[in-house]
């Protein structure tokens, strides 16, 4: 698999706080829909803008994950920390029209069972494996051949989340993180060590003030 080009530069470390200034460049606005499913997701998601919570992903940042989806006509997913739904319903969105699913993970069985109401009425729930338990124990049990990873979770475990699935992507499979624009020691770690792998390119993507960064198997 060939990965996509990137759209936005790549960036060492010291210019990453500039590039997410731009946040204002970012594709914000719903995609067009173009069937049923298309019409129910997006009324999902217009109904319930603004009210997600518990460290969900803003809509930005979704449609970013949106789109690596279909530029990668990606197929097999993993998001590692599912909160209550909202990044999971967009990557399954695209993952409907390349013929994927999501497996996501979510340690707090509140927030997973609220993911579970939120995929059904989404219309999404046959594109979404949801599992309920700790992503230190179950992410490294995984198999392999995976397309996209999107983590978002305990950020001081993201260096260990890419260690355990680096291996288990396929080429120009990608590896998206979230809140990379923080001064925390281990995100910095973390974004020091993806920068330097050899068998990665690494960018960024400039949606809200969060950041991800975008790590495509060479």
């Amino acid at each position: 698999m060939k990965p996509p080009s990137l759209k936005y530069s790549l960036a060492p470390l010291a210019l990453l706080a500039a590039m997410l200034l731009f946040c204002g460049n970012a594709r914000a606005q719903y995609p067009e829909p173009k069937n049923d499913l298309d019409k129910r997701v997006l009324t999902f998601l217009q109904n319930q803008s603004g009210e997600w919570k518990d460290m969900n992903v803003p809509v930005t940042d979704g449609r970013i994950l949106y789109d690596l989806v279909l530029e990668g006509n990606y197929r097999k997913a993993l998001e590692i920390g599912t909160s209550t739904g909202h990044s999971a319903i967009w990557i399954a969105w695209a993952l409907s029209k390349t013929g994927g699913k999501l497996v996501t993970i979510e340690i707090d069985k509140q927030r997973y069972l609220q993911a579970l109401q939120n995929f059904r009425k989404a219309g999404l729930s046959e594109h979404i494996d949801a599992r309920l338990g700790d992503a230190h124990e179950l992410v490294p049990a995984l198999a392999g051949n995976w397309d996209f990873v999107f983590c978002d979770a305990d950020k001081y475990w993201y260096k260990n989340y890419f260690t355990a699935m680096e291996g288990k992507l396929n080429k120009g499979g990608c590896f998206a993180a979230h809140n990379i624009n923080t001064r925390s020691p281990d995100i910095r770690e973390f974004l020091r060590y993806i920068q330097a792998h050899n068998g990665f390119t690494t960018g960024f993507r400039t949606g809200s003030r969060a950041g991800i960064s975008v790590s495509y198997r060479k």
